[in-house]
């Protein structure tokens, strides 16, 4: 595909397609655009009892790009994974541009969940996400959400539909309501450090005027 440059990268989000490798070692890198694509609606994610349950316990905190590189290298350090070499190197750059941001769940010193993703306009691209805790990704993506959702996102793009992510409120829609979707969000301004991270009580919050 000729070079891949940080510029190119997000041109191509901007078109609605993302990078991937084969895996971790292939030092290749093809771009995919699904037919249907994931999301999460900013007010439909779903938080159930147990959840609600591991949100309230005191023994974690929450930070936004606090360890970017972190996160992203947790999330390659598995069996199989489509982040090789360059694309680490990709999405480093983008964080040192402000144009990818992580958050994290820590136990004190401890990284023990994050996800991280791109932002354009009002758009944010989930890239990837680990747990190395119970619940510790889902934490995360329960902050995650609200804090777009209070920042003027309109777009949580999951890429594709797992049943962990249809789980917590996901769906899948077809390739051209994605491409109008995209289209409004990137026409449009959101800023990820417009506010501070919401508190649990907030999080929860949505959960009860959801549900």
């Amino acid at each position: 595909m000729g070079e891949l440059t940080p510029d190119l990268l997000m041109r191509a989000y901007g078109l609605g397609v993302f990078p991937m490798a084969e895996h971790r070692d292939d030092p290749d890198v093809f771009w995919v655009d699904p037919i249907r694509r994931g999301i999460f609606p900013l007010d439909q994610f779903h938080i159930s009892r147990s959840l609600a349950r591991a949100l309230r316990r005191s023994d974690y905190s929450v930070t936004l790009n606090r360890d970017f590189v972190g996160v992203l290298d947790c999330c390659a350090d598995r069996a199989e994974t489509w982040i090789n070499a360059e694309i680490r190197d990709l999405y480093t750059a983008l964080h040192a541009r402000d144009q990818a941001h992580s958050l994290e769940i820590w136990d004190q010193n401890t990284l023990i969940g994050g996800v991280y993703g791109v932002t354009l306009g009002a758009a944010f691209f989930g890239e990837s996400m680990f747990s190395a805790r119970r619940d510790a990704s889902k934490i995360a993506l329960a902050y995650l959400v609200e804090h777009l959702r209070r920042c003027g996102f309109t777009l949580f793009d999951t890429q594709f539909l797992t049943d962990h992510l249809a789980s917590l409120g996901a769906i899948e829609i077809p390739r051209r309501d994605y491409q109008k979707m995209l289209t409004w969000a990137t026409r449009h301004s959101a800023e990820i450090t417009a506010h501070s991270l919401p508190s649990v009580a907030d999080v929860l919050q949505r959960r009860t005027q959801t549900s």
